[in-house]
């Protein structure tokens, strides 16, 4: 692994500073966790890379172990790991950040809550995800499109390695990101490394002048490096620990499909018939698939008997409800199953989300950690909540409310109603219109006879 200290002794030759950044990138690659983040990535895009792998073999009259080419052979990737990885983002993040002033969301952008979604999804798969701060707005990067460089003695991210390459033949480009300023950097093919822009201000500006043209304007860098890292719970993928059960589910799927392939046809026992040699036997196939007819002589003669192959589907059923249960419990998702049949009551959904919700409370805190710290740089002061996205009992819980309402002011009550309805973007025209109401009220009501004596 290398750190930063290791960067810093590199020294500011640019050759030699571009060789180490490029065998930085080499050595990322081939780490533990880059090929575990890779493998989430795949199991996140159905793409099952264990059964992908798979290969049917038999044995040959020598007893070698040849490729098996006559029976089927599907291969069937789940959904689920795609499906965890969502519930998980989409029950912590779906209802967006809510900050405490009005205006924060519009400095960090109007898209900020789609790359707050897109980088926790990427932590969860790689154990890590980055954002840099880009001076008002921010950028997702995942663990494998990013080198980091810890210090050795903080344990803090003090620089790093964007790099991106679109296919094979094309130009391997990397940026250095450091405390003082951002190098961009392009590796050709089959041309030398070169700068393709020099050291410069994180803030720098370019500005267009009629007598100048195109200017940078270097406008000063961050009080720390602008690239904040985003943990996943234990600082690993989601896919530790998991892997070989949703191998075993999507193996068994797999296996499922093809036994039903491979037992979904009609084999034939000809009686007395030992005179027929291959040939005869793919005659007398050819033309029973034409005229479905076979001619057998009666009692001790030939005899044709047609027979059929059962597939095991009740032990692969059973074995598949088992694997997805125990998938379920590893992921400490929500199974809506479980709460999709009958008058399911609010206790029964709360207890049904508490593993989720747990799971959630740990993600949460370094979310609110990683959004802190962009604040920070923004130069915003202010604090960061989220409301979790939950399946409820909307008539109890809207009870529950009008229970409490002697205790909680109105637009607290009214607020969690509207939420609970999914209208929670129209908290303040329903507020204004309760107002106005209240007021014509009070115009309207007759006033009282005083008397005079």
């Amino acid at each position: 692994m290398l750190t930063y200290q290791d960067l810093l002794a590199v020294g500011n030759d640019d050759k030699e500073r571009m060789e180490f950044c490029y065998s930085a990138i080499r050595k990322h690659q081939g780490t533990i966790e880059y090929n575990t983040a890779r493998n989430a990535d795949m199991y996140y895009k159905n793409l099952n890379p264990t059964i992908m792998r798979v290969q049917k073999f038999i044995y040959n009259s020598m007893g070698k172990a040849v490729p098996d080419t006559f029976s089927p052979n599907n291969k069937i990737p789940s959904n689920l790991y795609h499906y965890f990885v969502t519930q998980e983002v989409q029950t912590l993040l779906g209802n967006g950040a809510t900050f405490g002033k009005e205006q924060t969301k519009d400095k960090l952008g109007r898209d900020f809550d789609q790359r707050l979604q897109e980088i926790t999804k990427h932590a969860i798969n790689g154990g890590c995800a980055y954002g840099f701060w880009n001076l008002d707005h921010l950028e997702v990067y995942n663990y494998l499109e990013f080198v980091p460089f810890y210090d050795e003695r903080t344990n803090k991210l003090m620089a790093g390695i964007r790099y991106w390459q679109i296919a094979p033949d094309k130009p391997l480009y990397f940026d250095l990101f450091e405390p003082d300023g951002i190098t961009e950097c392009v590796k050709p093919k089959d041309r030398e490394m070169y700068i393709s822009i020099k050291k410069h201000d994180y803030k720098a500006l370019k500005i267009r002048s009629v007598a100048d043209g195109e200017v940078t304007v270097q406008n000063g860098n961050y009080p720390s490096l602008p690239v904040v890292p985003l943990y996943n719970e234990e600082k690993q993928s989601a896919i530790v620990g998991k892997q070989n059960t949703l191998d075993a589910y999507d193996l068994t799927l797999s296996q499922m499909v093809n036994n039903v392939d491979d037992g979904n046809f009609i084999y034939w026992v000809l009686k007395n018939c030992g005179g027929m040699d291959a040939a005869d036997d793919e005659r007398f196939v050819s033309q029973l698939k034409i005229t479905h007819i076979a001619h057998a002589d009666g009692d001790s003669g030939m005899g044709v008997d047609a027979h059929t192959i059962e597939a095991p589907y009740q032990a692969n059923t059973t074995t598949l409800e088992k694997l997805r249960t125990q998938l379920f419990d590893d992921f400490m998702a929500l199974d809506v199953k479980q709460i999709a049949g009958g008058a399911v009551t609010a206790t029964q959904i709360h207890a049904a989300y508490e593993p989720l919700n747990s799971k959630c409370d740990q993600l949460e805190f370094n979310v609110i950690d990683f959004v802190q710290k962009i604040l920070k740089l923004a130069g915003i002061d202010d604090n960061v909540s989220f409301t979790r996205s939950k399946i409820v009992n909307t008539t109890e819980e809207i009870q529950a409310l009008v229970t409490a309402s002697g205790y909680l002011d109105g637009e607290y009550i009214t607020g969690r109603i509207l939420g609970l309805l999914g209208d929670s973007d129209q908290l303040q025209e329903v507020l204004a219109r309760m107002a106005d109401e209240s007021m014509k009220r009070f115009e309207n009501e007759p006033e009282e006879e005083v008397d005079e004596e």
